[in-house]
């Protein structure tokens, strides 16, 4: 199944929605899809619902299981899996699933790297996360390099960075400790 995204084999979003929080959000592909399809669509769940209202949708939650052939999988490339309006308890369930459900490479990025880190503190306190388990920060330009500190200083086997946008110069960013970098430029709306 082709996602349209290069580096990744399939898509779960069991979380929709989610709010800007730096320049990488102006052209959110994401938002685009919803703005121009989903929330005109009356057979969609997200039909009326504007994208800044983060929605859960549970019963996606078991799609993994059901996928034999082992994939990587972006896990809410649709939202943000640490965004303040998604609980605790909903980052447990995506949790506890990706822990059973371990033929597949999960892929979650964020924004929100303190959140991750705190809870990946929680979660792992004495072993690293899985190593099927990926998690990334989105870093567009060099002024978020605190992203890559915070991925840095958790308890994980591997580390990724999304420099998509990118918006600006990365140098100065010490790559020690990341397993992977993907790259490349605006894809939404007026990019």
């Amino acid at each position: 199944m082709s996602t349209g995204i290069e580096w990744t084999e399939r898509t779960l979003n069991v979380v929709t929605g989610c709010t800007q929080v730096s320049p990488g959000c102006g052209n959110c592909y994401a938002k685009y899809l919803v703005d121009v399809r989903q929330i005109k669509n009356s057979k969609s769940q997200r039909y009326g619902h504007p994208f800044d209202e983060v929605m859960i949708h549970p019963e996606r939650l078991r799609l993994p299981e059901s996928w034999k052939k082992p994939q990587r999988v972006f896990v809410n490339s649709m939202s943000d899996l640490f965004h303040r309006d998604v609980s605790d308890e909903v980052i447990d369930a995506h949790f506890e699933m990706m822990e059973r459900v371990d033929r597949h490479v999960y892929q979650v990025l964020t924004k929100r790297s303190e959140r991750m880190r705190r809870y990946l503190i929680r979660r792992y306190p004495d072993a690293p996360c899985p190593p099927h388990i990926w998690i990334g920060v989105s870093c567009e330009n060099s002024d978020y390099a605190w992203r890559v500190d915070d991925l840095r200083r958790s308890n994980l086997s591997v580390r990724w960075i999304s420099a998509e946008p990118l918006l600006g110069t990365l140098a100065g960013v010490s790559l020690d400790g990341i397993d992977w970098v993907v790259a490349g430029g605006e894809s939404g709306k007026g990019a």
